[in-house]
């Protein structure tokens, strides 16, 4: 019987688990390593992903990609040596990896999978994560958000009850939910977060400061000179986790008329840490949301999971420790977590494990517009899903004959100051006097977070329908010929690939060898019941 895995689709690094003899172990991927870097590098119509294509990073800054999950969602192209790729199509080479992986290790075809995603994920978001696992050969059975994930692996391990917070800190996005356990149910409460905010952003902000040094603050920084102080940074960060100063080093960082150009800064942990300390304050206020949305206290709080690598971070763990009063639990590894609990989630729906119930929840309120441009909420953020609800609205004017349904996302009073998810028409209706008509709207949000929306005139019966796919995502055209392409041309690719991998190993080993030499290398739902509402004639 085919396996179905489970897999983090990280922003910096992704890890696949599965569920073996009832137990949830983590895939070692082709290199022997636990966890794939989240990276694509395109050159001559090929591609590597993961330590590969990290290695090109600077030899191939141009032609490389990393963190593609903070642009998913958006209906924009990613230009990669002058070819157009969507965020989608990225991400479906890093899974293509992952699953080709899974494969190899199971010995056995890989056709389905559990994916996680933030629990801030909007719907767009969501649905441009299906569609990447589609163009990849994936039927994506589940998408699952990572704090409750990490909660999942958590628990199964502890076999305990009571409540716990998951500070959920990763590469390029923050979340955090509170789960209360109980006898085998893992119940979300609620869950608040930040999908733009992340160990990217540390990144960045060390970066942005070093570039002010000496003699950076001089220098015309093009793609090849900001890889690779990135890349240094990067090594500076992990090091400081365990040391209180590291020290970088850039020889040959660029050259001039008085020959080449170093780079060296000692970086100290207070340094660092004052660096940082804006974007971890900017973390307190989700965890404050959280705590306020499920109505508890800091000293409801039973225990505390770190979840993403920017937890490891001393300061990180500090204020975390400081804000809820108590010291976080360093009995998992916040790498593979929610691989482990992505697995445990499909065991449950394949039916291999039944003594667990997952209850998540939406993290947004889906709203629709009535009259005067208002968000009528129909689903609030926090509600447990999958759910449904039904409200009945009616008309604004005297012989209007149709309405338009817009469909927002978010939580400002006004539609125009929320995102807009999608819009429909239902025409027909007879003539009558304002407020007479019936008009039967219903939301249904299935457990992946996915939105479908109906109205229905209940005099005429006459009915529409949407579901909201993300009109700044592929289209169902696109996605189908990405996957008529990948599987065009799988065999293809793979021997391209592995040609290539030979290749940029060797050329990886001189390129480190040449480096420690210190040579320059050129750049070759909580339920609403609602008031009476109308819709406006559109």
């Amino acid at each position: 019987m085919s396996k179905v895995i489970g897999i983090d689709l990280g922003t910096s690094n992704s890890v696949i688990a599965v569920v073996e003899n009832g137990e949830p172990i983590v895939i070692t991927n082709a290199e022997g390593d636990r966890t794939t870097p989240s990276v694509v590098s395109f050159h001559n119509n090929e591609y590597l992903v993961g330590k590969f294509a990290k290695n090109q990073r600077i030899m191939n800054s141009k032609g490389t990609i990393s963190s593609v999950k903070r642009k998913m969602g958006k209906r924009e192209q990613i230009d990669l040596l002058g070819n157009k790729h969507f965020p989608e199509e990225i991400s479906a080479k890093i899974l293509q990896k992952l699953k080709r992986d899974a494969e190899a290790y199971l010995g056995m075809p890989i056709t389905k999978a559990v994916i996680t995603v933030p629990a801030y994920f909007d719907n767009d978001q969501r649905e441009a994560t299906k569609k990447s696992g589609e163009i990849a050969g994936l039927e994506v059975i589940r998408i699952i958000n990572e704090p409750t994930a990490a909660v999942l692996a958590y628990g199964l391990n502890k076999k305990s009850n009571g409540l716990i917070l998951v500070y959920d800190f990763g590469g390029g996005t923050f979340d955090t939910s509170i789960l209360e356990v109980s006898d085998g149910v893992f119940e979300v409460k609620s869950t608040s977060g930040d999908t733009y905010l992340g160990g990217d952003d540390l990144d960045n902000a060390v970066y942005d400061f070093l570039i002010q040094q000496e003699p950076l603050n001089t220098l015309n920084i093009d793609n090849q000179i900001k890889s690779r102080l990135m890349e240094a940074v990067e090594k500076a960060k992990i090091e400081l986790s365990s040391t209180n100063t590291t020290t970088i080093n850039l020889p040959f960082i660029s050259t001039n008329e008085n020959g080449p150009i170093h780079f060296e800064y000692t970086l100290t942990r207070p340094k660092f840490e004052e660096i940082i300390m804006p974007f971890v304050m900017k973390t307190k206020k989700s965890v404050d949301q959280a705590l306020q949305d499920a109505n508890l206290s800091t000293n409801d709080i039973d225990e505390v999971v770190l979840v993403g690598g920017s937890t490891r971070i001393p300061l990180v763990q500090q204020k975390v420790k400081e804000w809820l009063g108590k010291e976080p639990c360093r009995g998992v590894n916040p790498d593979e977590v929610v691989a482990l609990g992505a697995a445990i989630q499909a065991s449950i729906l394949t039916g291999d494990t039944t003594d667990i119930v997952l209850l998540d929840v939406t993290p947004l309120t889906l709203s629709v517009e009535t009259l005067g441009g208002r968000a009528t909420p129909m689903i609030n953020r926090n509600a447990t899903i999958p759910c449904s609800v039904t409200e009945i609205f009616t008309t604004a004017k005297d012989m209007q004959t149709s309405v338009e349904i817009h469909i927002v996302q978010g939580e400002r009073a006004m539609a125009s100051d929320n995102k807009s998810l999608g819009r429909f028409m239902l025409e027909g209706i007879p003539p009558a006097p304002a407020r007479l008509p019936q008009i039967e709207v219903t939301f249904d949000i299935d457990a992946n977070g996915i939105l479908s929306v109906s109205a229905k005139d209940k005099g005429t019966g006459k009915e529409q329908k949407i579901t909201i796919t993300g009109s700044s995502t592929l289209t169902d055209d696109e996605v189908a010929k990405m996957i008529e392409d990948a599987k065009k041309y799988e065999e293809e690719d793979r021997k391209k690939k592995e040609e290539v991998e030979r290749k940029l190993k060797i050329e990886s080993t001189v390129y480190s060898a040449q480096r420690l030499s210190l040579i320059h290398i050129s750049e070759p739902t909580r339920l609403l019941s609602i008031s009476y509402a109308v819709f406006c004639l559109k």
